[in-house]
C-alpha cells in the first residue's frame, strides 16, 4: 500500500506540473505563431487527461472486493492503459493533419518565444518522467502515462530545435517536419501499448509462457494423470491466474489432493510466477481431455 500511495502522489504532482506547462505553451504558441508549440501544448493537455485517468484508475485499483465486484477494481489500470493508448494515437493523427496544413500554408514564427517555452516544458516534463520512471517498468497504467510524458519531453526538445533552426537559418518548415516525426513516434508507441493492454483485457495467454510446457510439467507429478481444460490469463499487471481440470490416477481423498495441489502451486509460482491457481479434481470423468476446450 505504501508503494501505491507513493505512486499516486507522484502522479498527482505530475498532473500539477503538466497543467502549468500546458497553459504556458498555449499562450506561447499563440504569441509566437508556432504550430509545434501549440501541438506540444495539445499533446501536453492529453498528458494531463492521461495522468488524471491513470490517477483515478490507480486509486480505484486498491478498492476492496465485494459481493458485487469479486475482483474489486483491479482491472481499472489496464482499462486506463488501453484508453490512454487510444488517446495517444488520436492526438498523433491530429498533429499530422495540422502539420500538413502548415506545409501547405506556412506561417512566420517567432523563434525566441519558441525557445523559452520549450525549455520550460523540457524541465517540467523531465521532472515528471523521473517521478514515474520506476513504476512504469511493471505497471501498464503508469507506463501509459509515462509514455505520454516522455514523448512530450521529446516533443519539447524538437520544439527547441525548431526554434534554434528558425532563428539562425529561417527554415520555417522544420516546425511541421518535426511535428510529423513526433506524431509517428507517438503512433508506434501507442499501438504497442494498445496491443499489450488489449491482450490482457481479452484474457490472452501471456506470450512468454508455453501452456504445453506447463501441462507437461504438471502431468509429471505423481498421481496426476492429465491437466486439461486450461485457462491462463493476467487479471492485471501482477496477478497471473490459471484454472483447469486435473484428472487424477487414483480416487484420492481431500487431504491427499491438497498435497498434490500444493506441489503444483509451488511449481507454477516458482517457474512461471502464476500466483492464483484454481483446479477442479477429477477421477475417471467422461469429458474432453484436451488442453484447450471451448466453453
Amino acid at each position: 500500500m505504501h508503494v501505491i500511495s507513493k505512486r499516486n502522489k507522484n502522479l498527482f504532482i505530475s498532473i500539477l506540473i503538466n497543467t502549468g506547462i500546458t497553459a504556458a505553451q498555449f499562450a506561447g504558441g499563440l504569441f509566437s505563431g508556432s504550430l509545434a508549440l501549440i501541438s506540444d501544448a495539445i499533446h501536453n493537455l492529453s498528458d494531463v487527461v492521461s495522468l488524471i485517468i491513470s490517477y483515478i484508475a490507480s486509486k480505484l485499483s486498491t478498492s476492496k472486493a465485494s459481493f458485487k465486484r469479486t475482483f474489486g477494481f483491479k482491472r481499472a489500470e489496464i482499462l486506463a492503459a488501453y484508453t490512454n493508448a487510444l488517446f495517444l494515437i488520436f492526438v498523433a493523427i491530429y498533429l499530422i493533419f495540422e502539420a500538413i496544413e502548415r506545409f501547405i500554408t506556412p506561417v512566420e514564427i517567432k523563434p525566441n518565444l519558441l525557445i523559452y517555452f520549450s525549455i520550460i516544458a523540457i524541465i517540467g516534463n523531465g521532472v515528471s518522467v523521473l517521478l514515474l520512471k520506476n513504476d512504469a517498468d511493471d505497471n501498464l497504467n503508469i507506463k501509459s502515462a509515462y509514455i505520454h510524458l516522455f514523448s512530450d519531453m521529446l516533443a519539447s526538445v524538437a520544439v527547441l530545435i525548431s526554434g534554434l533552426v528558425i532563428k539562425y537559418f529561417k527554415f520555417y518548415l522544420i516546425d511541421s517536419i518535426l511535428t510529423v516525426a513526433i506524431a509517428i513516434y507517438l503512433i508506434i508507441m501507442g499501438i504497442d501499448l494498445l496491443i499489450k493492454s488489449a491482450k490482457i483485457l481479452m484474457l490472452f495467454t501471456p506470450k512468454r509462457i508455453s501452456l504445453k510446457t506447463i501441462v507437461n510439467k504438471v502431468n509429471n507429478i505423481e498421481k496426476v494423470e492429465r491437466l486439461h481444460h486450461v485457462h491462463l490469463w493476467y487479471l492485471n499487471d501482477t496477478e497471473l491466474h490459471l484454472e483447469g481440470h486435473l484428472q487424477l490416477k487414483e480416487n484420492v481423498n481431500i487431504s491427499c489432493f491438497d498435497e498434490i495441489l500444493l506441489e503444483i502451486e509451488n511449481l507454477l509460482e516458482e517457474d512461471y510466477g502464476i500466483n492464483h491457481i484454481t483446479l477442479q479434481p477429477e477421477f475417471n470423468k467422461n469429458d474432453s481431455k484436451s488442453i484447450i476446450v471451448q466453453d
